[in-house]
């Protein structure tokens, strides 16, 4: 599942890169493009004072493409033109995952749906030696059960461990999960950047947290972790063929898990059956290995905490970019957790 690391393509930065990041590429012919890439540089370092994204581009058949340049793309920050100052694509950044299981008693009857979703998940996404999860579950109140770890078979253990009861504290369990996220193990040699994913397995209902929506969908964006959600909700309704079930409709908790991963430039998955998962699995997988960086240093400097709306284009016809809505810049850095 691995891809090609990231390769630095843009013009000269008004501002010279730290002394750890790739030099930018300047009047490159495409056939001198090609030769760098099947060299496969080393990936785009962190830098401060510039907006990190991640994006993903799919056709109308849901298809991911990964053959775009950096010209393709248009940044807007508050409707304002953003010059990018590195781009890549395929990123095949260290994984840090976190995984929130939801053990309230409203998914009783589907705790072995979504323990086999967990395990089946991890053991499609992780690689050795290099990407680490951790799992916490949530009903009253939210509790880590694993620590950060790249060994599936304690994370398997932990899993199958659970037993379902109590109400259920969703946005205060997100909260939580994503400032653990905020400060992950970073790799030991090499490049010192992770990519940050919270996959969330749930019906959406919250009775319990203490923690309001907008605070947990805040505490995702700002630690840059993308939530990818799988719903165990059971409404469902199977028209004429029995073999593509449709949803009665999408309320209520759903709409909850579409808020999370639409704001964090995640995406969330309606499984019919757990045979069905498989495919969100893959899909999951592929998405996080066929998607594009993207930096900009924003026009406007101030840091002043209040939120900023990114918008992400593309020229092509036909295509959808998704990434994060926006974030909130501080006085360290425009985009960045304090880990980074």
């Amino acid at each position: 599942m691995s891809a090609p690391r990231i390769a630095a393509q843009q013009p000269a930065p008004q501002s010279p890169p730290p002394a750890n990041a790739p030099a930018p590429a300047q009047n490159e012919s495409p056939q001198q493009g090609t030769l760098q890439n099947q060299k496969q540089p080393p990936p785009i370092q962190v830098t401060t004072g510039l907006v990190h994204l991640v994006a993903t581009v799919t056709d109308r058949r849901h298809n991911f493409i990964t053959t775009l340049d950096q010209s393709d793309f248009k940044v807007f920050e508050n409707g304002t033109p953003q010059e990018i100052r590195f781009f890549g694509r395929e990123t095949d950044l260290p994984l840090r995952i976190g995984l929130l299981l939801d053990t309230s008693n409203s998914i009783r009857p589907r705790l072995e749906f979504e323990q086999d979703a967990a395990i089946d998940f991890l053991n499609s996404v992780i690689r050795r030696n290099k990407d680490m999860a951790f799992l916490m579950t949530f009903d009253n109140e939210p509790e880590v059960i694993q620590d950060y770890t790249g060994d599936l078979a304690l994370l398997t253990k932990a899993i199958r461990k659970q037993r379902a009861g109590g109400g259920t504290a969703l946005n205060d369990a997100i909260y939580k999960a994503t400032e653990k996220l905020s400060n992950p193990p970073l790799p030991q040699t090499g490049n010192p950047e992770v990519r940050r994913v919270l996959v969330v397995i749930s019906d959406g209902d919250d009775n319990l947290s203490d923690r309001a929506l907008s605070e947990a969908i805040e505490a995702a964006i700002r630690a840059e972790a993308s939530i990818y959600a799988i719903s165990t909700n059971t409404d469902w309704l199977s028209i004429s063929d029995a073999n593509a079930p449709k949803k009665l409709h999408v309320e209520g908790g759903d709409k909850v898990l579409q808020q999370f991963a639409e704001q964090s430039g995640g995406r969330v998955f309606f499984p019919y059956r757990v045979d069905d998962l498989e495919q969100s699995f893959v899909d999951i997988g592929t998405e996080l290995r066929s998607q594009y960086f993207i930096a900009y240093s924003p026009t406007n400097p101030l840091a002043n905490g209040q939120y900023r709306k990114i918008n992400v284009e593309t020229d092509r016809k036909n295509l959808t970019v998704r990434t994060r809505k926006g974030y909130y810049p501080n006085a360290q850095s425009p985009s960045a957790p304090a880990s980074k």
